[in-house]
């Protein structure tokens, strides 16, 4: 495995329970990992005894002072933080790759064409799913790339999302190099707020639909973001991305089995198109 290369690990309140380790070494990853907590954390001591080499921590009000929350104020149990953090902290480690994960992935998955249906396989050579990563990562010159998530595989075999493969976001994981940093924003909805927003300015954010992460349902699992979805709910959640770019972002009902207010994008309006070879002069 790389040595310029490690997968920081986003915790909180979750010392006992962080899925996402146990299904990396099921996936046979070899390389370097880190837990990112931040020092308010109640059961920081918990982390500290389980993870002594492996953990990093990290002030919340230090790392705010250096990005814009887009309000005036609220919970601050949110990622943002840490995800900011980790581009610190990446760069303080010498790296010049890495990933970041939330703490509640059951597992890594490939999806495939099973002739009728969407089939699934399980990752088991993890760490050449890094190597390939990192290469789409510099032959496209994107800020990041990510893998899918469940929404974005519905429609399975003739959904319009698998047979494009690619898709213009990353949402959850990202796989960032050091040399390109960029910043989230926005105390929730960060990754949305943040993928349309340079978007826009033609940054490139894809998600590879080949590979997925399948997570613990956020609001029925303890720590993490949950208690922040819990208090607010999805409506504030998704209002963070219509404030931060009003000109493509609405509120919109998505109907589930128990329907929900999410963000709806209209992507004609958000980013720049990418041009055929075919039209180059």
């Amino acid at each position: 495995m790389r040595n310029d290369f490690a997968i920081f690990i986003m915790s909180y309140k979750r010392a006992d329970n962080i899925y996402t380790l146990n299904s990396l070494k099921n996936a046979n990853y070899t390389g370097k990992y880190y837990i990112v907590v931040s020092d308010d954390d109640p059961t920081l001591d918990r982390y500290k005894e389980l993870y002594p080499n492996n953990l990093l921590v990290f002030n919340k009000e230090k790392i705010g002072k250096t990005f814009d929350l887009c309000d005036n104020g609220g919970s601050n149990k949110v990622i943002v933080y840490a995800r900011n953090y980790c581009f610190q902290a990446a760069k303080e480690l010498g790296l010049t790759y890495f990933a970041q994960f939330d703490d509640d992935y059951t597992s890594f998955e490939y999806r495939y064409d099973g002739g009728d249906k969407l089939k699934v396989m399980k990752s088991q050579e993890f760490d050449k799913v890094v190597d390939i990563f990192i290469d789409f990562l510099e032959d496209t010159n994107a800020l990041t790339v990510a893998f899918a998530q469940g929404g974005d595989l519905l429609g399975g075999i003739g959904g319009y999302d698998f047979n494009h493969k690619i898709k213009r976001k990353a949402m959850n994981s990202f796989f960032c190099c050091v040399n390109r940093p960029f910043q989230f924003f926005g105390r929730i909805n960060e990754d949305v707020n943040t993928y349309v927003q340079l978007g826009k300015l033609g940054k490139l954010f894809f998600t590879v639909v080949d590979c997925s992460l399948v997570q613990k349902t956020t609001q029925k699992n303890k720590g993490g973001m949950s208690d922040t979805y819990n208090d607010d709910g999805t409506y504030i959640k998704s209002f963070y991305t219509v404030m931060t770019n009003p000109s493509c972002v609405k509120i919109d009902a998505m109907a589930t089995e128990h329907t929900r207010i999410h963000h709806k994008i209209n992507w004609n309006n958000a980013v720049p198109k990418i041009i055929n070879e075919r039209y180059k002069k």
